[in-house]
């Protein structure tokens, strides 16, 4: 199944390495362009009119990866559906904030029930197969030594759980160059390689995010000449959620997905801080990362170090799995 894998990275990569500049052009011209938030940082609003909606070749990409291998991958299915249904969301949501011209797209009410409605599906799938109420307890072992915490019915609200945080923080996560496609790439790496060790049938869906993401990190790192919108981040969120849960390592993505969950708590932080305080600010700005950037940290600079934190937890939770 390796071999399998590293075909679906190759295969998603050079898709999306293609379809890029195919596809950049066309967005101009549909003026499909960035809407920058007037209160987010001032060196961005540069940005305004960079295309988005460049998470259609991600997700385009990904699909095209999965596709040779659905038969005698049958845990990638589960996964690829999830992507490509949260994909969807996120190309409504972007398309709205385009034909608007604002920077809201789906009422929030509206993204909401949307993401309920294909996280009941998935819920329902895992529940029905029964092979997925247990987990892994990271640092615990490997599935043979390690601990597995039986869920029982709490397995259902606990998959709504995971599933919607991490598709939030995968989302707040993309607000600089390449940060979210650098970071998710390296998360992708860690459950290739988990995979590949115990679960071969879901290991060739995360060779192909890491391909399609490593394409469209041509033309997405900085600067920035496209970027993935609501499209490609929730489509990204979804494929962690799914891929962990079929792994039955959904707790692992406290620690390789460490970047998402500080993104999210920051947000979470700020507004409850602000509220408490009548108007004051725990952190710069938020996300995170914007904190960062106003302290005088350059979006390079950003990138780099949340992906090297990435890399380094992921490695403590792959030591964690023992021989």
């Amino acid at each position: 199944m390796l071999t399998d894998t590293i075909l679906a990275l190759f295969i998603a990569f050079f898709a999306c390495a293609a379809l890029c500049p195919i596809m950049i052009p066309i967005l101009h011209r549909m003026k499909f362009g960035q809407q920058v938030r007037d209160d987010g940082p001032q060196s961005h609003l540069k940005k305004s009119g960079t295309p988005t909606m460049g998470g259609i070749m991600i997700v385009l990409a990904i699909a095209l990866g999965c596709l040779p291998f659905l038969k005698k991958a049958p845990e990638t299915l589960p996964v690829m559906g999830f992507t490509l249904a949260f994909g969807f969301i996120g190309f409504l949501d972007d398309f709205l904030k385009i034909h608007r011209k604002q920077s809201e797209g789906l009422k929030a009410w509206q993204k909401f029930s949307l993401q309920l409605i294909a996280t009941g599906v998935l819920a329902y799938r895992l529940f029905r197969t029964g092979n997925y109420g247990d987990i892994l307890l990271p640092f615990s072992g490997s599935f043979e030594t390690g601990i597995l915490l039986p869920l029982g019915g709490l397995f259902v609200p606990f998959v709504f759980l995971v599933v919607l945080g991490t598709d939030n923080g995968v989302n707040f996560t993309d607000g600089l160059d390449g940060l979210c496609s650098s970071v998710t790439a390296v998360v992708a790496l860690f459950f290739a390689a988990v995979a590949c060790r115990f679960a071969p049938g879901a290991a060739p869906v995360s060779g192909a995010v890491i391909g399609a993401l490593l394409g469209f990190l041509l033309f997405n790192c900085y600067p920035a000449k496209v970027f993935m919108g609501d499209t490609g981040a929730l489509a990204l969120g979804g494929y962690a959620a799914a891929v962990a849960l079929v792994l039955r390592m959904p707790l692992f993505l406290m620690l390789v997905g460490i970047i998402y969950m500080l993104e999210v708590i920051s947000v979470m932080l700020q507004v409850g801080y602000f509220k408490a305080t009548k108007g004051k600010r725990l952190f710069r700005m938020a996300p995170l990362h914007h904190h960062f950037e106003l302290g005088g940290w350059s979006e390079t600079r950003v990138v780099t170090v949340f992906t090297i934190c990435t890399v380094i937890l992921s490695l403590a939770a792959w030591i964690g799995l023992g021989e």
